[in-house]
């Protein structure tokens, strides 16, 4: 599966709007654990796929070359760490990950 990209149309949208091709990269697998695990520091890969848990080698692979190829992580002697632009959408979307856990207690019944 190619790179999502700004512009061009991508999985769910024929628009080619950034968001939509942010959306795409995103919604695949492992992607927002990834990013979610590297904001606490740099990991290797071992770590990260301890950290990930069932992810399988290939699948974290791939996954961490297109977060590379977008900018998001960077990879360096103390291993993969976000870049300022992957560090930036991690600040986005943790007001959303709180903003989840509000939501999931909804569904949650008191008896």
């Amino acid at each position: 599966m190619k790179l999502p990209l700004p512009g061009s149309p991508v999985r769910g949208s024929q628009s080619g709007q950034p968001i939509m091709a942010l959306f795409d990269l995103l919604g695949r697998n492992w992607a927002m654990g990834i990013l979610w695990n590297l904001n606490d520091g740099a990991l290797n890969f071992r770590q990260l796929q301890a950290k990930c848990e069932t992810v399988s080698p290939g699948v974290l692979n791939t996954r961490l070359k297109e977060l590379r190829q977008a900018f998001l992580i960077t990879h360096n002697q103390g291993g993969y760490m976000l870049t300022d632009t992957g560090q930036s959408l991690f600040d986005l979307l943790y007001p959303l990950g709180q903003w989840s856990n509000q939501w999931a207690s909804k569904f949650i019944k008191n008896d």
